[in-house]
């Protein structure tokens, strides 16, 4: 089986910055793409930022210049940086993990409880 456990949120003020952390453990999986996803209260969970396999990433419109995704390989983990903080990146974190579990051939996604982000201004 596959665990994704994300860690680093918490409050923060506008202007600042956050690092949100998601780890994966799991024998005979391979990851395809990791990516992050927001869902505020009242709201869908919407897609922030991934990051593929290959190096490439990609974020949504209302983050990018303030969001950075990266990849730990040391930790088998992906990092979300937050930073000029703004009220409107509060809301839940989740962090999925798309892949392929052996025996199957089929990608699958796996989700982490997620970690709450609150700005306050």
């Amino acid at each position: 089986q596959v665990r994704v456990v994300e860690s680093g949120g918490g409050l923060g003020q506008t202007g600042g910055s956050l690092r949100l952390s998601c780890e994966v453990s799991g024998d005979r999986f391979r990851i395809i793409e990791m990516a992050w996803h927001r869902q505020a209260p009242g709201n869908e969970r919407d897609l922030v930022a991934s990051l593929h396999a290959s190096g490439h990433a990609e974020y949504a419109d209302s983050v990018k210049g303030r969001f950075t995704i990266s990849r730990d390989y040391a930790k088998n983990a992906v990092n979300l940086q937050i930073a000029s903080l703004q009220p409107e990146d509060t809301g839940m974190y989740y962090c999925r993990i798309n892949g392929l579990l052996e025996p199957s051939i089929r990608r699958q996604d796996f989700w982490g409880q997620g970690t709450q982000v609150t700005v306050s201004s």
